[in-house]
């Protein structure tokens, strides 16, 4: 049995889906081709991107491979308090998804084009998106 592998699109990596970014729209068709691979989407990351580029989502919502996930009662509690540390509320969202869970004991990695963002948040592991050329 193989073992599941996860990402999480932050509102850099949605917006790089949006402009038809290869890696990115690769992450969506592998996740179509096997039960094991999941593309997660935070709400708050979902709603950031799409005040910056209209439509978008409506399209990440109709992909059947994006799993939108919402904002917990848990997850509100950790955001908050990743916001009173100065941190962006919409990647709170993001760093609360990513941290191990008993269903993701090593957590879920970010996809996204700032890693730096994240790169003082602790059990957070990122793959960077490359820049469009």
């Amino acid at each position: 049995m193989s073992a599941s592998t996860a990402v999480i699109y932050d509102e850099t990596a949605l917006l790089a889906l949006g402009s038809g970014n290869r890696l990115a729209s690769q992450f969506i068709s592998n996740t179509e081709h096997g039960p094991t691979r999941h593309v997660f989407v935070p709400a708050l990351c979902l709603l950031a991107a799409d005040g910056m580029r209209k439509g978008l989502a409506e399209h990440v919502g109709a992909l059947p491979a994006a799993e939108i996930v919402e904002l917990d009662f848990a997850g509100v509690a950790a955001v908050g308090a990743l916001i009173r540390d100065g941190v962006q509320w919409h990647l709170g969202h993001a760093i609360h998804l990513s941290r191990p869970t008993v269903d993701w004991p090593d957590g879920r990695y970010v996809l996204t084009s700032t890693p730096e963002l994240y790169a003082e948040m602790p059990l957070v592991r990122t793959i960077r998106l490359p820049e469009a050329r």
